[in-house]
């Protein structure tokens, strides 16, 4: 089928669809929701056989909608509807939520039900079930969809008037989550934060100045007078409430164009007078071991990692190298594994470029460290989603694991033609060959997880449990306890030698920093203007060719240097 995905953004849940849709043999375009005209065009260019709205901020036109068939999909169980499903499910401590897709019609939310999920509830902030069950949930529901339509089957009928799921509620406003810190309890504080993380963030006050709270955790073993901010640890500050505290690991300040940063750096004189708790529920890293298996866990915000958490984690990489193990695995957090560089943090330094330059010769000494381990075997175990410089990184090591319910995008470009590093250009055509590293890294497409595996970016598919904890450690000592693991590590060592006398790892990386040095301090600010439009959510002012195909010059739905097996 040809169809086209009509979105508000490029975001996760459009980017999986996107992904899932092409594997299976249907050619897909994107179309931003910039105006209701530049989406008749759309419409008139691409002729698609459906159109499927993942993620709008509002209602596709009647003429459009009565021309071809438009699915919608709806973040909340058959019969929920309005703009802030998801908050308001986190906000009332939902049990179950769900997802419906949907046909549209005259009535918002309302037309006929195609398919639906439901899924248990979880403690976590929205964007994290958003980027989770929500969007697997809403990949199987549109699949099934597909195929119903494929088949010719008629659409169900809409819900009846009378139907007792039916419920309507408007958008989620800051006094319905507004905290009180003398009677909200600490479960009650999570809820109120959670419900607004992402986006808009949940206006309260640190320090008698107006701020957005963002990524909340539970502190163990902290207490104090309730809403007195009592500690801080790795970026983040601790707030007393009635019945123990809560960390608050990112503030935006409502000034205009502030930038959302960690809480302590927001506010670093007074962290600086505060007491220092690790361990107490908030540590984006962390080593666990097993026997002969160590776990490095990192889970930074959002994915992105600053110059600082480049440095801790080679700190944390190294401590882990000096322990008796034989297979290190690298696991990062349950949405991200890594998005690269930290373009918020850049974007705040007094030199965007100085900050650039350090940022990512950070990331590079922590990617070379793991490439030069050749003592052990080292995993990289991608739970969530990846981009840029986060999935070069996870290439430094022997073999990657990816979830089956993730994407990564393996290319820079977008953001204002970067080069990248990471040495990027010694471990993808290693593993993905030269002609494909090229059409990999050009074509700025998202990936899936199968397509990974048939490059050879990813080594093993993983699924269900086999991403708990106890399989990886499992799998891993498997590993640890194999009898050619010596010769394993005898062929890593004698490869990693002729490798370097053929070519030195510096030479990659003096290439690659030749070019990025041109992104940061050359005449062409591309890379600087993307960056503040990429913090700032500029909106787009139109939709990039590499994703709508139909304004292409090749033929519709065929996207633009997809990568083949080499």
């Amino acid at each position: 089928m040809r169809i086209l995905l009509l979105s508000h953004s490029f975001n996760s849940l459009t980017q999986r669809l996107h992904v899932e849709l092409r594997e299976r043999g249907h050619h897909v375009s994107v179309e931003l929701d910039i105006h209701a005209d530049v989406t008749r065009e759309s419409v008139a260019l691409y002729r698609p056989d459906l159109v499927i709205a993942p993620f709008l901020k509002r209602a596709i036109p009647d003429d459009i909608w009565r021309s071809v068939c438009c699915l919608i999909v709806h973040p909340g169980p058959p019969g929920d509807r309005g703009p802030a499903a998801l908050d308001w499910a986190i906000l009332e401590d939902a049990s179950e939520w769900g997802v419906t897709v949907l046909q549209a019609d005259g009535e918002f939310d309302a037309g006929p039900v195609w398919a639906f999920r439901t899924f248990p509830m979880r403690s976590a902030a929205k964007s994290s079930i958003y980027r989770d069950e929500v969007t697997s949930s809403a990949v199987e529901a549109v699949l099934e969809a597909v195929a119903a339509i494929e088949a010719g089957r008629a659409a169900p009928q809409p819900l009846r008037a009378d139907d007792p799921r039916i419920r309507t509620r408007g958008p989620c406003r800051q006094a319905d989550r507004a905290i009180d810190w003398q009677l909200d309890t600490t479960a009650t504080i999570l809820r109120k934060i959670r419900s607004a993380d992402g986006m808009p963030g949940l206006v309260d006050s640190l320090f008698f100045q107006d701020v957005r709270l963002f990524d909340a955790h539970e502190a163990h073993e902290i207490s104090g007078v309730p809403g007195t901010v009592v500690a801080q640890c790795d970026g983040a500050l601790a707030r007393a409430t009635i019945d123990g505290a809560v960390w608050i690991g990112h503030v935006r300040r409502l000034a205009p164009r502030s930038l959302k940063r960690p809480a302590a750096k927001i506010f670093a004189e007074e962290a600086a007078q505060l007491p220092h708790r690790p361990g107490c529920g908030y540590a984006p890293i962390r080593y666990r071991e097993y026997g002969q298996v160590g776990e490095l866990a990192f889970s930074f915000y959002n994915g992105a990692m600053s110059t600082g958490d480049c440095e801790a984690l080679l700190d944390a990489y190294r401590a882990a190298l000096a322990r008796p193990t034989r297979v290190l695995l690298l696991t990062g957090g349950q949405d991200y594994w890594s998005n690269g560089i930290h373009l918020a943090e850049i974007e705040a330094a007094e030199s965007a470029a100085d900050e650039s330059w350090r940022n990512i010769n950070a990331i590079d000494d922590l990617a070379r460290a793991i490439i030069e381990t050749t003592d052990r075997l080292v995993v990289s175990v991608m739970r969530g989603n990846a981009g840029a410089g986060g999935v070069f990184l996870s290439l430094a090591a022997d073999e990657v694991w990816a979830s089956d319910q993730i994407v990564l995008n393996p290319h820079y470009k977008d953001m204002g033609n970067l080069y990248g590093s990471e040495y990027w250009t010694y471990l993808l055509p290693r593993r993905a060959g030269a002609a494909n590293a090229t059409r990999i890294t050009q074509c700025r497409l998202p990936m899936g997880v199968a397509e990974a595996r048939r490059l050879g970016i990813v080594d093993r598919v993983l699924s269900g449990e086999e991403l708990a904890d106890i399989s990886l450690v499992r799998r891993g000592a498997a590993m640890a306890s194999d009898a050619g693991l010596a010769m394993r590590l005898a062929a890593k060592q004698q490869r990693r030698a002729a490798d370097e006398a053929e070519k030195p790892l510096q030479s990659y990386r003096d290439a690659e920093l030749r070019r990025m040095k041109l992104n940061f301090y050359g005449f062409d600010p591309s890379y600087h203007v993307a960056r503040y439009n990429f913090i700032h959510k500029v909106p787009k002012s139109r939709t990039p060719l590499t994703i709508a195909s139909h304004r292409s010059t090749r033929v519709p739905g065929r996207p633009i240097g997809m990568a083949v097996p080499s």
